[in-house]
C-alpha cells in the first residue's frame, strides 16, 4: 500500500494550500502595493512551478518533449491573452 500513496501528491498540495494562505497575507494586512504584489508574483510563480512538476509529471514521461511543447503553448496562450487583455482594455487601443 506505500508504493501507492502518493507523496508527491500530497506534498504539493499542502505546498499549494501553505503558498495561498501566504497570498492570504496580502488581503489580511495592510501592505503597501509594492509589497503585495510581490508577495502575489512569488507565490504564483512558485505555485505554478510546483504544480507543473508535482502534478504533470513533467520528469516522469520519457516523452517529455512533448510536455514541454504543451507548457509553452499554455504560456504563449496565456501571456497573449493577459497582454490582449490589458492592450485592449486598460491602454485603450
Amino acid at each position: 500500500m506505500k508504493q501507492l500513496f502518493p507523496v508527491p501528491h500530497v506534498m504539493g498540495f499542502v505546498f499549494s494550500l501553505l503558498l495561498s494562505l501566504i497570498a492570504l497575507v496580502v488581503v489580511k494586512f495592510d501592505l503597501t502595493f509594492t509589497a503585495g504584489m510581490t508577495i502575489l508574483v512569488v507565490t504564483a510563480i512558485v505555485q505554478a512551478s510546483l504544480q507543473l512538476f508535482l502534478f504533470m509529471h513533467v520528469k516522469e514521461n520519457a516523452d517529455s518533449k512533448t510536455l514541454y511543447t504543451n507548457i509553452g503553448y499554455a504560456l504563449f496562450v496565456g501571456l497573449v491573452t493577459i497582454f490582449g487583455t490589458l492592450f485592449a482594455m486598460v491602454w485603450g487601443y
